[in-house]
């Protein structure tokens, strides 16, 4: 997947890790834990210190809840080895620090039993901090689809932000972080299959308009067992919603018009049909909410 482009405060992402060090000695004597530890609560501003990392605590805005054990193993061997090459990102919070960025490294550090780890001592607001650990995982690529709608969704609900700012912030399309937030729309099971990895995202969109909750869990388990993609699914939703409303056979639609439909679907983020009737006809915009609503309005108003 190409890189995401950057915007907001995703631009001054890379300046976070600016200040990488190398560990020489993973393990730090214990009189140096506590020299540098009393160090660190002098300075003051962006600094990289060496930190107990048992005055370290997890994000409690961390988007990202699955963390592979496998991954964390492998990362700590390779930590033992070489040390920490990037510093963990922190902030204080009362008597200890808070993780902002680097939860893995971490995670890994403690399983390789490092007393001490480098940090990076930055001053964040608490939106600042959710927002940096949010785009830090989306840029990397760390979020399963319903972590990361999660994420964007309490950038909305905690802080009032609109998709517009989201985009910008984290370097996504507007389309993106509305069929991202359409995720959340989905029952638990499904979202479980997703978080998982059993079912992609857009399989998940798919699904989102089949009222149904017993034709729906069966699609969600026919997709696993026998493998479908995406194109198949949609047939067979399409396909089941006409069978259950008993609507006569729709005619083949245009070649054109079906690809006019789609490029204002990638264009606009939402599901849009073209019905023609001769000459006349009308094009219908699906929305979801208040919110999505308000996104399509002002898109719509800058398009030429």
């Amino acid at each position: 997947m190409a890189a995401a482009k950057k915007g907001g405060l995703g631009r001054g992402l890379d300046a976070l890790f600016a200040d990488a060090v190398p560990v020489s000695d993973p393990v730090k004597e214990e009189k140096q834990v506590k020299s540098n530890r009393e160090k660190a609560e002098d300075v003051t501003g962006d600094s990289v210190q060496y930190i107990n990392i048992h005055d370290i605590m997890p994000n409690a805005n961390q988007p990202r809840k699955t963390f592979s054990e496998d991954k964390i193993e492998e990362l700590a061997k390779s930590i033992k080895e070489h040390g920490i090459i990037q510093p963990i990102v922190v902030r204080r919070k009362d008597n200890s620090y808070e993780i902002v960025a680097g939860e893995r490294r971490w995670r890994a550090a403690r399983k390789a039993d490092l007393v001490q780890v480098p940090c990076l001592i930055r001053d964040l607001s608490d939106e600042q901090n959710m927002l940096i650990a949010i785009i830090e995982n989306m840029q990397r690529e760390d979020l399963n689809p319903v972590e990361e709608a999660e994420g964007l969704n309490q950038m909305i609900e905690t802080f009032g932000m609109t998709q517009e700012q989201i985009s910008k912030s984290v370097g996504k399309s507007r389309p993106y972080i509305a069929n991202a937030l359409r995720l959340l729309k989905l029952p638990g099971y499904i979202k479980e299959e997703m978080s998982e990895g059993r079912i992609s995202a857009a399989h998940g969109r798919t699904l989102i308009p089949v009222e149904d909750e017993n034709l729906r869990r069966a699609l969600c388990q026919r997709i696993i067992k026998e493998g479908l993609s995406v194109r198949e699914t949609e047939r067979l939703v399409s396909e089941q919603g006409k069978t259950k409303k008993k609507r006569p056979a729709a005619k083949v639609k245009n070649p054109d018009v079906a690809r006019v439909e789609e490029e204002l679907k990638e264009t606009l983020g939402t599901r849009v049909t073209i019905n023609q009737n001769g000459k006349k006809g009308r094009i219908e915009i699906e929305f979801f909410s208040r919110e999505e609503l308000d996104r399509l309005i002002d898109l719509l108003k800058t398009l030429n």
